[in-house]
């Protein structure tokens, strides 16, 4: 039999366990944005930021200086679309608005879907860099042996620190065909 003692102390030891598994849930709850969070005010991983709009009527290229921006592409371990940009970098001049197409091929025989990924060094120029459309909004689903033209616009902008003459825009293709499930694949 177990005393008063012992029952009140098991009790506490319940309230204790419960405690850290809702403190441990919140945590995982929260892990994100708090990531997200650490990056936007350390400026690590170098996440652009979403769609930008843009007025030609407002804006006008700083003509005395130009930035080149280099392409990088790669995909994710288990992708194996083909994945390019149609140049390795340009020259652009801040607040020029430039487009470059990157291209996607499914090698396979079966229906996938891809998201491609960005991250920009250096990490001081992600605030500048815009993009007013871009495939990295959206999944790619490509059929067996399709091949999709992807373009990117953006803009770097006029504020660009001046000691910056040179970024580099790498995006990551990863396959989510699972994760998205057979209702996207098959259209249904």
């Amino acid at each position: 039999m177990t005393t008063n003692a012992q029952s009140s102390e098991i009790k506490r030891t319940v309230r204790k366990l419960c405690l850290i598994v809702l403190a441990m849930a919140a945590f995982a709850w929260a892990l994100v944005p708090l990531y997200d969070l650490f990056c936007e005010i350390t400026g690590l991983n170098g996440k652009t930021g979403g769609p930008y709009t843009y007025d030609p009527a407002t804006t006008s290229p700083d003509t005395s200086r130009l930035v080149k921006v280099n392409f990088i592409t790669n995909t994710n371990q288990g992708m194996v679309w083909d994945f390019w940009s149609e140049k390795g970098g340009v020259r652009v001049h801040p607040g020029e608005l430039k487009e470059v197409n990157f291209y996607v091929r499914n090698t396979t025989d079966r229906v996938m879907v891809g998201q491609a990924i960005p991250s920009l060094v250096p990490v001081s120029a992600t605030q500048y860099f815009h993009k007013t459309e871009c495939f990295c909004f959206n999944q790619q689903i490509l059929q067996p042996g399709e091949e999709m033209v992807m373009p990117m616009r953006f803009i770097v902008g006029r504020e660009l620190p001046t000691n910056v003459q040179s970024i580099n825009l790498s995006y990551a293709l990863f396959d989510i065909t699972e994760a998205m499930g057979d209702a996207v694949v098959t259209g249904g």
